[in-house]
């Protein structure tokens, strides 16, 4: 099934995010994309905190609506045009249920696995694995349809972590490599018995002066020829039941083209 969903609270000003999502949706021109609608509580400038998350409200409005639209159509596979990260809770943990050992690939510059207690800024898409893992605010466990297990959770292209987070990945013998190494990311997941994949693919994962047009610019990045490889390589080896692309934040389709190929390898 494939989804619209461009939730943007969880970066908590971030509106970009809203625009940038559409421009891909626009790009990608399919009618087979339905859309998740948003909440009307306020958010951004005019947002509230609650359990130590900027939006609070807005987000698990939203988030439930996600939810209960999965539950009701019970797709075997997903694609989602998002958005902030946060919204990986509900995507993640369905497909979790349905796919045991789900194996999780986060192309991402950040680490998004902090608890709210621990997180500088507050805003709920640098704390949506430690979420998944259950270890994140309780009041958002109801957003979820299963829990992972940290074996399950590979890293691709992260370098800015905080010192919480280091020791989280540490703690979990969490794979996360300062270099790709494709055949060694795979052998990793085979060793696992990994045979069904999540890709989340947040654009900030790339190097910037090959694409810049995200929420974070996060130097030495992927290049965007290598994260088109990765990508190839894991469609060929698993199987993909859920993909996404989030934080793009350009309104123009025009300056989509440097990460067309990754667009279309992960929606198509």
């Amino acid at each position: 099934m494939k989804i619209y969903f461009p939730q943007w609270q969880g970066a908590g000003s971030g509106k970009k995010i809203e625009s940038g999502a559409f421009a891909v949706l626009e790009y990608l021109k399919d009618p087979d994309f339905v859309q998740i609608p948003l909440s009307g509580i306020p958010a951004g400038e005019n947002g509230v905190q609650k359990f130590q998350i900027n939006n609070y409200e807005a987000i698990h409005q939203q988030l439930l609506r996600f939810k209960q639209f999965l539950a009701s159509k019970k797709p075997k596979t997903t694609a989602t045009i998002g958005g902030d990260c946060g919204l990986e809770i509900v995507p993640v943990s369905y497909l979790n249920e349905q796919y045991p050992n789900l194996g999780v690939i986060w192309f991402d510059a950040h680490a998004d696995i902090n608890r709210p207690c621990d997180s500088a800024s507050c805003n709920f898409h640098g704390m949506p694995l430690r979420t998944l893992l259950g270890e994140g605010e309780p009041n958002m466990n109801n957003l979820m349809f299963s829990t992972l297990d940290s074996s399950q959770i590979h890293y691709v292209g992260l370098r800015d972590i905080d010192k919480a987070e280091k020791s989280r990945l540490d703690s979990g013998n969490i794979y996360h490599p300062r270099k790709l190494n494709i055949t060694e990311l795979v052998y990793t997941l085979q060793s696992k018995n990994i045979k069904n994949l999540y890709l989340h693919f947040d654009f900030d994962c790339l190097e910037p002066t090959d694409y810049d047009k995200t929420y974070y610019r996060v130097p030495d990045g992927l290049l965007i020829k290598d994260a088109e490889e990765c990508i190839s390589e894991l469609k060929s080896s698993f199987n993909l039941v859920g993909t996404s692309v989030l934080e793009s934040t350009t309104a123009n389709i025009e300056e989509l083209r440097p990460i067309e190929n990754i667009i279309n390898l992960l929606m198509q």
